[in-house]
């Protein structure tokens, strides 16, 4: 069952295709997905690689369940060297794409060289073709997907591509399918613009295996009926990740103005409630029941009667308190622009917030500036910095490059006002308040990262021995505030996304906004009924900590240490000002967060500077990587 499924080697310099067999021993090692994506960025790309050159590995992938009778396992990988952060790039979207790659037999795609000229890549029914994309070039990345299913002469096909800021080597780039999913993170759509890659097209009709057909389907209706009987589901299936807005900000647990408060007052309007004026309906990914995304049509303005899907939590935060503004029309155009352009939402509101403290504190040029009027709230100067970035026109040439290079030419003096870690700027969200989350940011491997281990359940206050019978151990304080045992709430949700990316699930239906979603036991009984694989909890849990270690490997190996897993002074420093009692006036203790770093690196088995120990390494089989070069012929 494992050997089914099949890996291109495709070479755009060349424009030479390879298709080899997914050995056995990776999948008992990395499962898929992210795992083998890992393992083969580590291998292939090595250290001091330019991330826009040649040399950098595009990988793009699905999950050894995406497409399967597993609940909401729809999602598609995406890695390569980050040119936002030069460190890990990993990009994680739904959708349609990675059910149809599987179908047209191959679960992943390995991608190095340039192409002379645009191209695209064709995947259909275990056959690739690299056909020429000149036509498409300087289309967004709605147009794009239409044109290449003209093209072929097929609207059933499903397309990844990349928006003019690829093409334009924005280093924070998405690459984007359908009308909303985006793999928005570390610049992956910059990676393909430098590969002159500007979408790659699937068409399957071929079958996914399944070990037990009947016993998969009947687990899987079991899986359906237990997420469905949660609140959290019905939640989500009416207001998406707009719910959450309403309980962070009403609580001061979000990051206005760039960070100069932690709630936006007077801002109903971007509460869940709001997007009823626009919605059409809601719409999911393939195989998913929840329906967590509304179809809306923007009612006016320049950009009136555009059909989009959405917004995400991070819209509202991007287009919304970061750079001050209430107004839900305008964070909807702004989710537009992004999606229409090919940038990932999250880097580019952070950076127009951080432009527009710059101005208030007198450290912005004016020629920089130009006629923009940047100010807090002016939504007219934001849109258009959108465009000007995707562009790399002024000013939006310069954060274009990222939190690291921007920082660089504007001067020393603008680091403080940057809320990034590792090179990567954060969500709009706020950890002063919230060690547990504060942790997940400092340390996670892509930088600044809320999808990389946040235990988001901490913020419910929930009993302590629900939480030791959810986390599997004594000692975790149920307030959020608290520093107590929220080391070992990080490295278990590591572990558990790991694990999921791997297998090409949702996180919405894991635990991370709900304790009462499928983890380790549930995903043990998938994989028995869909692939026949028989591993439990303790297995699981040790790929994920093999995979977050080789992330780590990745990253010591570019000369992170210690010093790099911290946070923006900004959170030591400076209290926060607003929201309820509880959460007024925090700042992260920086005696208490150096304990708790200690306590996390302890329990990876790293030493104090935050490097993987031998004993550890050798234990879950890294002692030898990179194990090989991974061309072709050596493919095991």
């Amino acid at each position: 069952m494992l050997r089914d499924r099949k890996a291109a080697f495709i070479d755009l310099t060349s424009g030479s295709v390879r298709v080899m067999p997914i050995p056995e021993e990776l999948r008992l090692r990395f499962l898929g997905g992210r795992g083998i994506d890992m393992y083969l960025l580590y291998n292939l790309v090595g250290p001091g690689v330019d991330p826009l050159g040649p040399d950098n590995v595009l990988l793009v992938s699905a999950g050894l369940l995406t497409g399967t009778p597993a609940p909401a396992a729809a999602r598609t990988h995406v890695a390569a060297k980050s040119p936002l952060t030069g460190l890990v790039g990993s990009s994680n979207m739904g959708g349609f794409f990675g059910p149809e790659l599987r179908f047209a037999g191959f679960d992943h795609l390995i991608i190095k060289g340039r192409a002379a000229n645009p191209v695209f890549i064709f995947v259909h029914n275990g056959d690739i073709e690299i056909l020429d994309a000149t036509p498409f070039w300087g289309a967004d990345s709605l147009e794009t997907q239409e044109l290449v299913r003209e093209k072929l002469s097929d609207p059933d096909v499903k397309v990844m591509t990349i928006g003019v800021a690829g093409e334009n080597l924005v280093r924070f780039a998405n690459v984007r399918t359908g009308p909303k999913n985006s793999g928005g993170r570390t610049g992956m759509g910059a990676v393909m613009g430098s590969k002159n890659l500007k979408a790659i097209a699937v068409r399957g009709t071929l079958p996914i295996p399944i070990a037990d057909p009947k016993g998969a389907l009947q687990y899987h209706k079991e899986l359906i009926d237990f997420i469905q009987s949660s609140k959290y589901a019905e939640i989500m299936g009416k207001w998406g990740t707009m719910f959450i807005y309403d309980v962070t900000n009403s609580t001061g647990l979000v990051r206005t103005r760039n960070f100069q408060s932690n709630q936006l007052m007077d801002s109903e309007e971007l509460e869940c409630e709001g997007i009823e004026n626009y919605s059409i309906g809601v719409t999911a990914c393939f195989g998913c029941t929840m329906h967590c995304r509304h179809k809306y049509v923007l009612k006016e303005g320049p950009w009136k009667g555009q059909y989009c899907e959405g917004p995400e939590y991070t819209t509202l935060g991007a287009f919304g308190t970061e750079v001050g503004s209430n107004k839900l029309h305008r964070a909807l155009e702004g989710n537009y622009l992004v999606n229409k352009h090919g940038m990932d939402t999250l880097e580019t509101g952070s950076m127009i917030a951080w432009a527009i403290e710059l101005k208030e504190k007198g450290l912005l040029p004016q020629e920089l500036e130009g006629d923009l009027d940047l100010e807090w709230g002016n939504m007219d100067a934001v849109l258009r910095l959108v465009e000007d970035i995707a562009y790399r026109r002024g000013l939006g040439d310069i954060l274009a490059e990222g939190p690291r290079l921007a920082i660089q030419k504007l001067g020393p003096e603008t680091a403080y006002y940057n809320i990034q870690i590792k090179g990567m700027s954060n969500l709009h969200s706020d950890e002063r308040p919230t060690p547990a989350l504060a942790l997940g940011i400092a340390t996670a491997t892509r930088g600044a990262d809320h999808l990389r281990s946040r235990p988001a359940i901490d913020l419910y206050h929930l009993p302590e021995e629900v939480l030791e019978q959810i986390y599997g151990r004594k000692g975790m304080s149920s307030d959020y505030r608290d520093y107590k045992g929220k080391a070992w709430m990080v490295y278990w949700q590591e572990l558990l996304y790991a694990v999921v990316d791997s297998l090409g699930i949702c996180k919405f239906q894991t635990v991370f906004l709900s304790p009462n979603m499928p983890k380790w036991g549930e995903y043990s009984k998938l994989l028995e009924k869909i692939v026949g694989l028989k591993m439990d909890e303790a297995q699981l849990m040790e790929i994920g900590e093999r995979i977050y270690n080789l992330e780590r490997m990745f990253l010591v190996r570019e000369g992170i240490d210690r010093k790099d897993d911290t946070l923006p002074e900004r959170y030591f420093e400076e209290p926060t000002p607003a929201g309820l009692e509880v959460v007024r006036g925090r700042v992260i203790d920086r005696a208490r967060f150096e304990h708790m770093l200690d306590e996390y690196y302890e329990l990876h088995g790293w030493d104090k500077d935050g490097r993987p120990l031998p004993e550890t390494l050798e234990r879950l089989g890294l002692k030898e990587e990179p194990s090989h070069k991974l061309e072709p012929e050596d493919w095991r």
